[in-house]
């Protein structure tokens, strides 16, 4: 059983990271697209669920809660038998680029800054409804 609880807990590292780098990948391929001026950036949808998901973060951050995902791993990592991050290459790897060892304040005031970033790209390239032409 603490096999599965190992394996659950790398899935649980490469969701985490696959949520960091829609975050951090939507911002630069957002600002890449207003300036390249592709129209794709401008899909609601898109720009909404990005800047849902650094608002979580962002409220995480100034409420000082840990993200649900860490606790999550960290409590499987423990069913596992696993004291620290020493599992397969790939689940390490993933772990280590995603935590820092900052003080707590700066990721706050990074993440909010951050949040700020994507919020900022709303007002210089709105995101636009896609509506059907219907028969016009």
């Amino acid at each position: 059983m603490q096999f599965l609880y190992r394996i659950l807990a790398d899935a649980v590292v490469i969701a985490h990271a696959g949520y960091a780098l829609f975050v951090v990948g939507g911002l630069a391929l957002t600002l890449l697209g207003i300036a390249r001026r592709w129209q794709w950036v401008r899909n609601f949808w898109f720009r909404f669920v990005h800047l849902a998901m650094i608002g979580v973060v962002v409220l995480e951050a100034w409420c000082e809660i840990t993200c649900p995902l860490t606790t999550w791993e960290k409590n499987l990592r423990k069913l596992a038998g696993q004291e620290s991050y020493q599992g397969d290459f790939i689940a390490n790897w993933v772990h280590e680029a995603l935590f820092f060892d900052f003080p707590t304040s700066a990721f706050s005031v990074f993440y909010t800054l951050f949040g700020l970033a994507v919020l900022a790209t709303f007002i210089f390239a709105p995101p636009r409804l896609a509506f059907r032409d219907r028969g016009r």
